[in-house]
């Protein structure tokens, strides 16, 4: 597993390695992301395989450097979609990081010129194993959430 702000190895298995040519219409590419202030999980996923998996894990707290990364997966996977995970309280109430998350899509969407789609990630570092949880894991279970949903579809 790459290290905080590292590059990601393309990946193999249900999801494929990152291509842009011969790829099919029903193949929409996905990278879903669980934002934190010093983390950012990374996962990708696809509507044809409606499966997600762990990619990266980046420092938010590079700033700059943090964007650029972000921009580097984007032009590596080439995904129709970006699934970020928006924090709330158990009860579905807004707090401090509800907002932090939706400006994130907000800069998600603008810097990139992507569809940016929501999840609620109440539960996501729940289901992975709480604090110890990885971020890019959550991230994956946010993205797959957001498949299960139909995705888009």
């Amino acid at each position: 597993m790459p290290e905080l702000g590292t590059g990601a190895t393309p990946a193999t298995g249900r999801v494929g390695t990152p291509s842009t040519s011969g790829r099919q219409a029903a193949d929409r590419v996905a990278l879903g992301f669980d934002f934190g202030t010093r983390r950012i999980g990374v996962a990708v996923g696809s509507q044809a395989s409606s499966g997600a998996r762990p990619l990266c894990v980046i420092a938010a707290a590079s700033g700059a450097q943090a964007w650029k990364r972000i921009g580097s997966l984007i032009d590596q996977w080439n995904p129709s979609v970006l699934v970020v995970g928006i924090a709330r309280f158990p009860d579905g109430r807004p707090h401090a990081m509800t907002a932090r998350c939706e400006r994130f899509a907000r800069q998600l969407q603008g810097r990139f010129g992507r569809t940016v789609a929501r999840v609620d990630e109440r539960y996501s570092s729940a289901v992975v194993g709480g604090a110890g949880a990885r971020d890019d894991e959550a991230a994956a279970v946010i993205l797959q959430q957001w498949l299960d949903q139909g995705g888009g579809a």
